[in-house]
């Protein structure tokens, strides 16, 4: 009767080993994405910042000529890309949002589980267990 409950032990030990171990491989790449999603709303904010110079620039020289050039359809269309980008940036900035909350929970449930196993005693290091 007590070798069934040391295998239900080990059993429960190494699905936890296992899940500790896939917390652990996807913490790295949660936080490698959360930068390059950071990475992307910076540039998107710059993309941004010289779409709003460029359609102001536009607008002066539709002022100032002493042509007449109809700027306003190309005016529009950097609006238009302008709004585009905002469009992009809020989707990431949710997305960025995700990953934290993501991590967070990552980092979380490993600690729980770490904790829990050493605990009951299983787990004490990342080194490997001595006979």
């Amino acid at each position: 009767m007590k070798m069934a409950t040391a295998v239900v032990v080990d059993s429960s030990c190494g699905k936890d080993v296992i899940a500790e171990g896939m917390l652990d491989l996807l913490k790295p790449a949660i936080h490698q994405l959360d930068l390059h999603v950071h990475s992307v709303r910076e540039s998107q904010v710059e993309l941004r910042e010289h779409i709003d110079n460029l359609a102001t620039e536009l607008c002066r020289i539709n002022e100032h000529q002493k042509v007449v050039l109809d700027l306003d359809p190309y005016v529009k269309k950097l609006l238009n890309a302008r709004r585009r980008v905002v469009l992009v940036n809020n989707i990431l900035q949710n997305a960025q949002e995700r990953l934290r909350r993501l991590n967070h929970n990552v980092a979380k449930e490993t600690a729980r589980r770490k904790t829990m196993l050493e605990a009951s005693g299983v787990f004490t290091s990342r080194s490997p267990s001595k006979p």
